[in-house]
């Protein structure tokens, strides 16, 4: 990795840490209790701003795999090896908050509704994309496979966002991205985008590490042993 690149991944890293404590301070002590839920629906600080981190790496993915599958640029299957890694790593952040404010909130853990359905699928569709690639043994064809499954999974984002409306679902609407704007109380709201900073800046700064090592690796020949070769790491 240049040292550049180990700038920037370290800056956003430590910035997304040193955000996400702000907001756990925030959470704590500052922002009131949702009046109909209490203190529950604290946790929507933690697994909404998972949510969004989850779709912006699929959106990665998918760029990067559509890119590859035209050019068949090393780069963009690394960059989307990279960020599927942080689809899964957010997406089960993602898929265990939900279920625990569902516990209180609908008195169960899981309902077989359409958001939190085409959740689950979307995140097994990535873990599928990892074993499409190590189960072909041509790698180039593993890699076109796998691509095809990151562009044609991103499609479920858009019915992710929608189903709420369009099904019967016991799923809050949307009170953020709204025709009219959003519609929480300013506090929860300023809490709310300080998490999804601090999220977001933890995802890009892993992303910029994990791409940067998937590079590497690529690009250092194995040892007589099969190995990595650590003297040209």
């Amino acid at each position: 990795m240049s040292t550049k690149g180990r700038i920037a991944g370290l800056a956003l890293v430590t910035a997304g840490v040193a955000t996400i404590l702000l907001v756990h301070w925030m959470v704590a002590f500052w922002v009131p209790n949702e009046a109909a839920q209490g203190v529950v629906q604290r946790i929507f600080y933690v697994h909404v701003p998972a949510a969004w981190t989850t779709f912006l790496a699929v959106g990665i993915v998918a760029i990067a795999s559509a890119v590859y599958l035209w050019l068949e640029d090393e780069r963009a299957d690394a960059a989307a090896v990279a960020a599927a890694e942080g689809a899964l790593i957010f997406g089960a952040i993602m898929l265990i908050t939900g279920p625990l404010w569902g516990r209180i909130a609908w008195g169960t853990y899981w309902e077989w509704e359409p958001r939190l359905t085409l959740t689950l699928l979307l995140w097994f569709t990535y873990l599928g994309y990892f074993l499409v690639r190590s189960s072909v043994a041509d790698p180039r064809r593993g890699k076109r496979f796998a691509a095809v499954v990151a562009v044609v999974g991103s499609l479920n984002i858009p019915l992710i966002h929608v189903s709420v409306e369009w099904f019967r679902s016991l799923h809050p609407e949307a009170v953020v991205i709204k025709p009219e704007g959003p519609t929480l109380p300013s506090d929860m709201l300023a809490t709310l985008l300080t998490s999804l900073a601090g999220f977001t800046m933890l995802f890009l700064g892993l992303f910029t590490f994990r791409y940067a090592v998937e590079r590497l690796r690529r690009r250092t020949p194995p040892t007589a042993t099969g190995e990595t070769d650590e003297a040209l790491i």
